[in-house]
């Protein structure tokens, strides 16, 4: 059985930082997206938009790593918002009422 990969690019604009993941979010890869996001705001960002158009998967550790960054970044002033999940990761996200706070 292969693991499963994720790469993690970040682009700066500012105070605006977008990340573009590209793989799955699993719980072998979810701690990639959670340093990823974590760096954001130890950077100063105030602005972090995630790119899931590239993102095959992503299970309840992808969530719950959003979830606690989106909970992070409102203690520190800062907003999440993740963009163009797949249907399944939207229905992830609808099925658990997350879809309100981070789309």
């Amino acid at each position: 059985m292969t693991l499963p990969r994720l790469k993690v690019y970040r682009h700066d604009r500012g105070s605006r930082a977008l990340i573009t993941l590209a793989g799955e979010i699993a719980p072998a890869t979810a701690p990639q997206v959670r340093a990823a996001l974590e760096r954001c705001l130890h950077d100063g960002i105030t602005t972090i938009d995630v790119d899931l158009t590239t993102v095959g998967r992503c299970d309840n550790s992808g969530l719950r790593v959003f979830l606690d960054a989106s909970r992070h970044a409102a203690a520190s002033h800062a907003s999440l918002r993740l963009h163009h999940p797949s249907p399944q990761t939207a229905r992830l996200f609808t099925d658990t009422g997350s879809d309100l706070l981070l789309l």
